[in-house]
């Protein structure tokens, strides 16, 4: 005797169907991941829906095997009583399941599904009973059994209920003989080994299918996760570089204004008209500078002193506008170093306009030095190049230098940062004597030069 072939299981609310689902190791539902929940248009979301569709397929092929087992008992000729009877316990299944069944395929109701499998195995074997060809109703008997329940023990116990109780009543009619029962039982045993077989390898795959698509789903939200913690780091650093360089330009700028302004209306308190306007030719370049700025920020462009200049005549227009505004004397040392590029330059004109500004508001000092050239190696054992060239900016002053337990501000701690995103390093070096010098170092990219021509110093003092 043949069966159907066992039916695919469906995911219950919250849970993952076990049953002929179940994994070798467990007989329990699988439960979804802790905290977790089907979100609309996730894959678990996607298999649950698929059995939805699905199982209006096991309705149309329940109904129709029913009918079809119906119409083979009217057409073999069965006695008139028998075929009411066997006609009457097809009606019975019927109704049990557009009742019963039906609703506990869609809900997962499981004492409601074994209420209407208990029915269907006694109508069936009481069909069967009446004529062998309510062996028929076999193919929607074994399927439900595995579709319906979600413990593999219950649908085994079930599937072994249907299969003994055939077998009696296939040899009902011969008064359970024992020749009966000895030729029906291994025809029953075969149908129930193929019909638990194939609904544990189909639940199983089932199961797999939905864990599976767990594990998108988990995948799909830690994904969602880790961008939303790259775009935060992303705007966290866009914002730290904005401030660092709004640090080393407009505040700066803002600063010589400030400085400026307050020192015309000094001139003008002593009646020095021409000093005062001198200052304020000053305030109006410092501030053109300043918007030129602004908008090369805004713009995304490189440094406006870098635009259409090398980074020597950059620092030495810094120079010239720092001694104009401050009145400390510049001394400049400055050689061009081959195979920088644009990043390397902007990071030593900016640590050279951070090292200035704090020479200015802190140094009280009378002279600067400001130097850049092309080191012999790395000053400190972290300095890294990758053949050993190094480019060295160092400012030095003769103010009063660093006192006891000064800490370092936000303009300093910005250099140090710069600088080390290109893996280079900041020293800053005050004698007992006085004075302050700030050294910094940077790797000259790999691909500079060998052999690069000799460049003569390029001495510059402004009395």
């Amino acid at each position: 005797m043949t069966t159907a072939e066992s039916p695919v299981d469906r995911p219950a609310t919250g849970s993952v169907a076990a049953g002929p689902s179940g994994s070798a190791a467990t007989d329990a539902p699988v439960p979804l991941a802790p905290g977790s929940a089907t979100a609309p248009g996730s894959a678990l979301d996607r298999v649950e829906g698929s059995w939805d569709r699905i199982v209006v397929w096991w309705d149309v092929g329940f109904y129709v095997v029913v009918v079809l087992s119906a119409l083979a008992l009217l057409s073999a000729g069965v006695e008139p009583d028998r075929l009411a009877l066997a006609l009457g316990a097809i009606g019975v299944i019927l109704l049990a399941y557009t009742f019963l069944g039906r609703r506990a395929a869609r809900d997962r109701d499981q004492r409601l599904a074994v209420v209407y499998l208990l029915i269907l195995i006694v109508a069936t074997d009481f069909a069967v009973i009446q004529n062998q060809l309510g062996t028929f109703l076999l193919f929607v008997a074994f399927t439900q059994i595995w579709m319906l329940s979600e413990r593999r023990w219950v649908s085994l116990a079930l599937s072994t209920l249907l299969a003994v109780g055939t077998t009696f009543a296939l040899a009902a009619p011969s008064g359970f003989s024992r020749e009966a029962l000895v030729e029906t039982a291994p025809q029953m045993g075969v149908a129930l080994a193929f019909s638990t077989m194939l609904g544990v390898w189909v639940g199983q795959t089932m199961l797999q299918t939905a864990r599976h698509a767990q594990l998108v789903d988990d995948l799909n939200a830690a994904q969602a996760e880790l961008g939303t913690v790259h775009h935060a780091a992303g705007v966290a650093a866009e914002r730290e570089r904005m401030a660092r360089e709004i640090h080393d330009t407009l505040a700066q700028g803002f600063t010589s204004v400030v400085m400026l302004a307050q020192a015309a209306s000094a001139d003008l308190d002593r009646d020095d008209v021409g000093a005062a306007q001198d200052r304020l030719a000053l305030v109006e370049t410092t501030a053109r500078d300043n918007l030129a700025e602004a908008r090369s920020l805004v713009t995304a462009f490189s440094p406006v002193p870098l635009q259409g200049a090398t980074l020597v005549e950059a620092i030495e227009r810094l120079a010239a506008r720092f001694e104009d505004e401050s009145g400390v004397a510049v001394t400049l040392r400055l050689s061009a170093v081959p195979g920088l590029g644009s990043a390397e330059d902007v990071v030593l004109l900016r640590s050279a306009q951070e090292a200035l500004a704090n020479v200015r508001r802190h140094a009280q000092a009378s002279s600067v030095v400001v130097s850049l050239g092309e080191g012999a190696g790395p000053a400190l054992p972290d300095a890294t190049a990758p053949d050993g060239a190094t480019v060295v900016l160092e400012v030095t002053d003769d103010g009063r230098g660093l006192g006891p337990g000064v800490v370092e501000g936000f303009g300093l701690r910005g250099m140090r940062e710069r600088v080390a995103a290109g893996d280079g390093t900041v020293r800053v070096l005050s004698p007992p004597g006085g004075g302050t010098s700030v050294r910094v170092e940077l790797p000259v990219p790999a691909d500079h030069p060998a052999d690069p021509p000799p460049s003569a110093p390029l001495p510059r003092s402004h009395p």
